[in-house]
């Protein structure tokens, strides 16, 4: 029976290993499925073709039993599955991470790492959320070194970094919003510039922050999916004689395996902005351009050609009892309703990068990658967080028609799906199912709006504008107010018919023609 311990790798992975802890090059922070099957697979497949000597180091902030029950057991390797819409499985051994730190104890070794003068890169797939600035920055009351917070722990050991002779840097968000990098660097800048009125840091540390030449907090577009890990997948593994495959729920309801099950397609577009040098990320297809086309991809990508599409189809198979993305496209009012958002009320106002083409993207998203039968994603996963996607899948759209001068009444599934979102809010499915909803920051809250609606009310329109008004106006969720545009009156009109009854919400995709 084989395990992660007999995987074998082209090079000589000791050798690998050392050199990467003695000069470190690449710091990840983030370490679940999405880091393990792209940013790691790559740096594998660079170790593989000899561009590159060393490993990532791979550090976790968030779930310290992603450290403990997955990478230090198996001596930090891992098993890439690709699951092609052919059917065809591709396995691939993945030994590139040379390190993994959980931060809370590991301060004093990312302190080391910080201070190399051979670091050249630390990105980032923290998640939107992780980017969040709150309003009240509690660790500025405290000393640098004592911060709680991911991004205070952060700014403290860039002063490290400063103090040990400000070597440059490039800090690389590889997170799915948009403006990522801007929203690395605001968030870094909000903690040092606390820090350095209180008199903590120095007025030189945030000089050097803020020196391009210096510190770098490019923008990327990262596409890939990667589902949790999936029975499916674990099983064909142990049909295979492959035993390291048991699913992890930790207590911060991370799923995660040995193995990382993903889809074949994958895009990286990076802003070329490396300060330090870079790892030759080109040779295994990253794509390196200006800052206006990362702009301009991400926007493509995140606000029209897929996450728009994945967002509707998360919060509608929630609440029609689908489990897997794939069969969601084998609904003909589902592909309806993905066909309109993406080709009729998104294509007229996509913002073409010129080095991918929007209309080859989206066929790609539609024909290909959401209906691949062997890929385990599922409309529960896609439905995290959904109060901090809305605005970036949905908004720029919005706004961009606004813009234009447009015609909003061409808008349609927009609404249907913030309808469709607050119906979701209520955790009742539509056969009247209670149901747990995915985890979101912004969940609590939101459903406090909806207290005393319950499925069968009979709403009109007034009553549902009323209840509708706190959460649509909410500019953090929708990135403008809704009350404020003829998608107010739209919205609340589907969403009093989604609470009408058992099967309202099967029956509101009828407006989509």
């Amino acid at each position: 029976m084989a395990t992660l311990h007999d995987l074998k790798f082209p090079y000589d992975r000791g050798a690998m290993v050392k050199r990467t802890r003695e000069n470190p090059g690449w710091l990840h922070f983030g370490a679940g499925n999405i880091f393990r099957a792209f940013p790691c697979a790559l740096c594998e497949r660079m170790l593989q073709s000899g561009a590159y000597d060393r490993g990532v180091i791979a550090a976790e902030g968030f779930d310290g039993e992603i450290i403990e029950k997955i990478y230090a057991p198996y001596d930090n390797v891992s098993l890439l599955v690709t699951l092609h819409g052919d059917g065809h499985v591709e396995k691939s051994p993945i030994g590139s991470v040379a390190e993994a730190i959980y931060v809370a104890d590991g301060m004093e070794r990312l302190r080391e790492i910080f201070a190399s003068e051979s670091l050249q890169l630390i990105s980032f797939t923290i998640t939107e959320k992780g980017y969040a600035i709150p309003k009240a920055i509690r660790d500025l009351d405290y000393a640098p070194a004592d911060a709680g917070s991911f991004m205070g722990q952060l700014t403290y050991l860039l002063s490290c970094r400063y103090e040990s002779g400000a070597h440059p840097i490039t800090l690389l968000s590889m997170d799915n919003c948009s403006g990522n990098g801007d929203k690395l660097r605001a968030a870094v800048m909000a903690y040092a510039n606390g820090w350095i009125e209180r008199g903590a840091l120095s007025k030189g540390f945030g000089e050097w922050l803020t020196d391009e030449g210096s510190v770098a907090f490019p923008c990327s577009m990262i596409d890939k999916i990667t589902p949790r890990p999936d029975a499916r997948v674990a099983k064909l593994l142990n049909d295979e004689g492959f035993t390291d495959t048991e699913t992890v729920v930790t207590a911060k309801s991370t799923y995660i395996a040995p193995f990382v099950n993903a889809e074949a397609p994958q895009y990286l577009v990076v802003e070329d902005k490396f300060p330090a040098g870079r790892p030759p990320l080109e040779t295994v297809g990253v794509i390196f351009t200006d800052r206006e086309t990362v702009a301009k991809t991400e926007r493509m990508k995140v606000s029209t050609c897929l996450n728009p599409l994945h967002t509707s189809l998360a919060v509608y198979g929630c609440l029609l009892g689908f489990s897997l993305i794939s069969d969601e496209m084998k609904d003909a009012d589902l592909c309806r309703l993905v066909n309109r958002l993406g080709y009729v009320e998104g294509l007229p106002v996509v913002t073409d990068p010129g080095i991918i083409s929007p209309r080859d993207f989206i066929d790609e998203v539609v024909n290909v990658r959401l209906p691949n039968p062997f890929m385990p994603d599922s409309p529960q996963r896609i439905a995290t967080d959904t109060s901090q996607k809305l605005g970036v899948r949905f908004g720029q759209t919005v706004k961009e028609y606004m813009a234009r001068g447009l015609d909003m009444d061409a808008l349609v599934a927009v609404p249907l799906v913030y309808a469709c979102w607050c119906r979701y809010l209520l955790a009742v499915d539509d056969e009247g199912k209670p149901f747990v909803p995915s985890t979101d920051p912004l969940l609590a809250e939101c459903q406090a709006h909806l207290a005393g609606v319950k499925l069968g009310d009979a709403l009109t329109q007034s009553e549902a504008e009323s209840i509708l008004r706190p959460i649509l106006s909410d500019e953090r969720i929708f990135a403008y107010d809704v009350t404020k545009t003829p998608l107010f009156a739209r919205a609340a009109g589907f969403f009093a018919q989604m609470v009408s009854a058992a099967g309202a919400v099967r029956r509101s995709l009828s407006a989509i023609k």
